[in-house]
């Protein structure tokens, strides 16, 4: 008798439809019925995990039937919602949430569930999101759990106490998304996700010089083939508008199989790290008068030191056509921040510069040491590509190319803080800003009080003087934008919402501790 396994999660919505994604125990038939109307579709198999994902029209309450027993919703348990979706009003975002227990031992050390928290809120009455977005670090597979290391060390005795197989990792989405309160709120608000490194690992595509040094580790192929195989299930596909996935090649080769398509997944996977232009993982989605694009900033990585790039020449080439105005409001998702503290910003910059040689070969070797320790990897260390950026956010914000949006909002995680920071060029007034760069993380994995202060000291205080002294020493060009923070850090664990009416915006940022409570409010536009 199948068993939901994960799920039902609601990922894709528009006006008049919704996608639901189930993973079950057994292969079998997924029914969603909603406001009268039933859809169903067949599971699919890979490496021995069953997935469906079901287009139903309508709104409203929805029921789940697996070859046709209710199993959804659960007894007890409040009915799971379709609205829908015809304008963005409220955007949650974040990211960087690990997976372990509630309990006081837990809680001490990583704070409370920000995500969980909320979900109670909801549950409660509190309004319904338009949508949440997951901006990287779902997953911690270079951290696991003890719950995670105990299913580790109960399948091997050899190998990392970490991920390593599809297994593995999907035990690990089980574990992430099965929290009774967390698995309510994914089965009634729409979400829509992207990685960073922690889902595949830390660093992950920092320089060419790490690729290789992975390329040498005996279990890496297995695991960045099943990191990236385990994303386009549990992840990417729910990215999909209903046209989108049936265009999908992977999907069509896999959608309506009745045998195991383990290898077919892992040959796409294989191919997508090795050659990044097989397949896109960034996507875009236009709702009311909001633009949405989410971008890949790992894997679409050009790591050739004479030719580096944040976006490869095709996932930028497919940037600037969706990056336009003739929007309300143009919302970015970049798992790493544009913006960071301009000290930081600086010694990225400077670093990337010697790491590639501006110094030397030996202060090179050195430069890619410091590189890989201080995670010198965000837009800053691909100053190429941060300029590019920027002189298109310009171009968007004066108008240049369609009516200018009313705000741009670059949205990240990744630093373990929050904060907001306003940009523009040189000659802008700050205080008149329309881009933004709106930083939230982490929904659970806070920095200790220690890397607290040493991060507040590092990125606020010492290296706003090194970072400007060792630019000048490397000769770098001065930056075509400026920017500055204008609220925060703030380092507990938290949720950032973005309000949109009309041409009006606000941004928000909330914790728990242990109550879900308010940190700040802020008026982009009104």
């Amino acid at each position: 008798m199948p068993e939901l396994v994960i799920g039902p999660m609601l990922r894709y919505v528009d006006e008049t439809s919704a996608s639901i994604w189930v993973e079950t125990s057994e292969p079998c038939e997924v029914t969603v019925e909603v406001d009268g109307t039933r859809a169903a579709d067949r599971t699919f198999t890979l490496h021995g995990h069953h997935y469906a994902i079901v287009d139903v029209e309508g709104t409203g309450a929805y029921a789940v039937e697996l070859d046709g027993r209710r199993v959804w919703p659960l007894e007890g348990a409040p009915d799971s919602q379709i609205c829908p979706l015809e304008e963005l009003g409220r955007v949650v975002f974040g990211s960087c949430r690990t997976t372990v227990p509630h309990d006081d031992e837990h809680v001490a050390t990583h704070g409370v569930d920000v995500l969980r928290e909320f979900g109670v809120r909801l549950m409660e009455g509190a309004d319904l999101p338009s949508l949440l977005l997951f901006l990287g670090d779902q997953v911690y597979a270079d951290e696991p759990s003890q719950e995670m290391l105990d299913f580790i060390h109960a399948r091997r005795q050899d190998g990392p106490e970490e991920i390593v197989d599809f297994e593995e990792y999907a035990e690990l989405y089980r574990l992430a998304w099965t929290d009774p309160v967390v698995r309510w709120v994914l089965s009634t608000v729409p979400t829509a996700m992207i990685f960073d490194d922690h889902d595949v690992r830390d660093d992950w595509n920092t320089s060419i010089a790490w690729r290789r040094k992975m390329a040498d580790v005996p279990w890496w192929k297995n695991r960045i083939t099943s990191a990236l195989g385990a994303y386009w299930v549990y992840q990417h596909l729910g990215n999909l508008s209903p046209s989108e996935r049936k265009a999908d090649p992977m999907y069509a080769e896999l959608h309506g199989r009745d045998t195991d398509g383990a290898a077919l997944l892992d040959e796409f996977a294989r191919k997508a790290d090795e050659d990044p232009s097989s397949t896109r993982w960034s996507y875009t989605r236009d709702v009311g008068g909001t633009r949405l694009i989410m971008l890949d900033t790992r894997c679409a990585r050009e790591l050739d030191p004479q030719n580096r790039r944040m976006l490869d020449e095709d996932e930028w080439t497919w940037f600037t056509e969706q990056a336009t105005g003739g929007v309300d409001h143009l919302l970015i998702g970049s798992s790493v921040p544009v913006f960071l503290p301009s000290g930081i910003f600086d010694v990225e910059s400077w670093n990337e510069a010697v790491a590639g040689g501006a110094w030397g070969r030996r202060a090179a070797v050195w430069g890619e040491k410091i590189r890989q320790a201080l995670d010198l990897e965000h837009w800053g260390a691909f100053r190429r590509s941060f300029e590019e950026l920027g002189s298109l956010l310009v171009d968007i914000a004066a108008g240049r190319k369609g009516r200018a949006p009313a705000t741009i909002v670059l949205m990240s995680g990744d630093v373990h803080y929050s904060y907001l920071a306003a940009a523009g060029p040189a000659s802008a007034d700050l205080e008149s800003a329309r881009i933004y760069q709106a930083v939230c993380s982490p929904i659970r994995n806070p920095l200790s009080r220690t890397l607290r202060l040493a991060n507040v000291i590092g990125s606020f205080g010492v290296a706003s003087v090194v970072g400007g002294i060792l630019v000048r020493m490397a000769r770098l060009p001065r930056r075509t934008l400026r920017w500055k923070i204008t609220n925060g850090p703030w380092f507990p664990n938290a949720l950032g919402t973005i309000d949109l009416d009309g041409r009006s915006a606000g941004l928000r940022w909330h914790t728990a501790r242990p109550d879900y409570e308010e940190l700040v409010e802020i008026r982009l536009t009104d």
